[in-house]
């Protein structure tokens, strides 16, 4: 049988890094404007022009106008989020950002010096993973994207040093660092197609793996040491998800296979990461 996911107690209650402060907006009215009475001109002596300005809130032309664009705005919102929902689900987004400092400071620990970490399997909750924040396994993107602008800026600085910047050369690193994530994320995805290989990676989790590469961008000796402990966190983290138990494959007749396409697919993912930062970083110390 396969290996039971593990579980852990329900998730507390703890402070994440971005709060939602959306709900702290002065209140309105229903309708979304200012009160007929409101006088957003201030105190004045003409009353001429206090009088013409209650007038154009109490004019029910100037109302229905107001409600319609509102509505009008509401509707568009509803097809940008609509639109948005049909090739990524926000919900799900969020859960890659839901870290706090902590989180943050273990992983990075993790990936600079993974062979001390022992506990790699990821916990869930009712059949539901825990958030980073709650579970330093579980993948994130905040780390990958805080990364990946470190490097588009320390590519930067390398090429004023050098007296090589220009927009243009900076926009062409950055372009190339994100089409080679692109390119990694849909390979992996079609190794795993079309070698039938059954796991609960999802596309961020994928993104999410290949974006921890810019954590240890370096040269020599540092890049040596963060290629090392990249390919041994990668391996160690795909395991829990890409290699099945040995034992359960075995019982089937004709699957003696696939844990050897499971395990080239793990290795050579690994493999792979340190041979990006070399090309990504080479041309920077020219």
């Amino acid at each position: 049988t396969a290996k039971p996911r593990a579980r852990a107690a329900p998730p507390t209650g703890d402070s994440v890094l971005f709060d939602d402060t959306s709900s702290a907006a002065p209140g309105m009215n229903s309708q979304g404007f200012y009160a007929p009475g409101y006088n957003i001109g201030g105190p004045s002596n003409d009353m001429q022009g206090g009088v013409a300005v209650n007038n154009l809130f109490t004019d029910p032309m100037a109302n229905a106008a107001m409600m319609y664009g509102s509505s009008l705005a509401n509707q568009g919102k509803d097809m940008v989020n609509k639109e948005i929902s049909r090739f990524m689900s926000v919900n799900k987004l969020k859960y890659f950002f839901a870290v706090d400092t902590k989180y943050v400071l273990k992983k990075l620990m993790i990936l600079m010096f993974p062979y001390t970490h022992q506990d790699w399997e990821v916990r869930y909750h009712r059949d539901t993973p825990l958030t980073p924040r709650q579970d330093v396994n579980a993948p994130d993107l905040y780390i990958p994207t805080m990364a990946f602008i470190t490097y588009i800026l320390l590519a930067g600085m390398a090429l004023g040093i050098q007296k090589r910047f220009s927009p243009e050369v900076l926009g062409l690193c950055a372009s190339t660092a994100l089409v080679w994530i692109i390119i990694e994320v849909l390979v992996l995805l079609l190794s795993l197609y079309l070698l039938t290989v059954h796991s609960d990676l999802s596309t961020f989790d994928l993104i999410a793996y290949s974006g921890y590469k810019y954590v240890g961008d370096g040269y020599y000796v540092a890049l040596a040491w963060s290629s090392c402990a990249l390919m041994f966190f990668i391996v160690r983290s795909l395991k829990m998800k890409i290699l099945p138990s040995l034992s359960s494959d075995s019982m089937g007749m004709g699957s003696s296979a696939r844990p050897q396409f499971r395990l080239y697919i793990t290795v050579a993912t690994a493999v792979f990461q340190p041979i990006i930062i070399y090309w990504l970083t080479s041309h920077l110390v020219r």
